[in-house]
């Protein structure tokens, strides 16, 4: 784990985080935007497309007993600074997963979302392969806001995949197409199990 005390956000960064009701309720702000500009018209679908998944996906989330067992455990508190965005296929899949686990913390995980195009200072101390993927869950010790763990983008098969199709010149809608049957295949198992890995490597 990172030895470094330096907090990552000050207190009054972190508490400027949306939470999850805020976080879903920005999405639906945007969706519901009269005139949106030529910019947000193109990105409209992809927010559509993530909320629904959210909807879908939030109800069915059951946590594995050994992440449940490792919640319960944790001696201390933890504040997730979860870098994402509206829009976000991948996030769709995972921030659900998200909140869940912090809901079943009893108090010990505190969750707040930071828009990575709002961010780009966050975002920029985390990039993947010199990109701007997310989501990045930055773990913070709640006390220092040091770091304690980070996660993201995806789980590390999908990731692999990722990087293996894009190497291949795949089209773009047949990238999102696999991604998306993964995570469906998948159904939160390996991501749990990250997560599960995270939670019990905190101290």
């Amino acid at each position: 784990m990172p030895t470094s005390s330096a907090p990552v956000l000050t207190a009054g960064q972190f508490a400027t985080g949306l939470s999850y009701a805020a976080y879903r309720q920005h999405t639906a702000e945007v969706l519901a935007t009269p005139q949106p500009d030529e910019h947000l018209a193109k990105m409209l679908p992809y927010y559509q497309q993530a909320a629904d998944r959210i909807n879908q996906l939030a109800p069915t989330i059951v946590l594995l007993p050994a992440l449940q067992a490792a919640l319960s455990q944790l001696g201390g508190h933890y504040s997730w600074a979860i870098i994402t965005e509206g829009w976000c296929g991948d996030a769709s899949h995972t921030v659900p997963l998200f909140e869940a686990v912090a809901q079943a913390s009893g108090g010990r995980l505190e969750t707040r979302y930071f828009l990575r195009d709002t961010h780009p200072d966050f975002i920029d101390r985390y990039l993947t392969n010199g990109g701007r993927a997310i989501p990045i869950v930055v773990v913070l010790h709640a006390d220092t806001l040091a770091e304690a763990g980070v996660w993201g983008p995806r789980p590390a098969p999908l990731q692999a995949l990722y990087q293996d199709l894009k190497a291949r010149e795949t089209p773009f809608k047949e990238v999102i197409n696999q991604v998306n049957n993964w995570y469906d295949h998948d159904a939160t198992r390996t991501t749990q199990r990250e997560l599960l890995a995270l939670v019990q490597g905190l101290s």
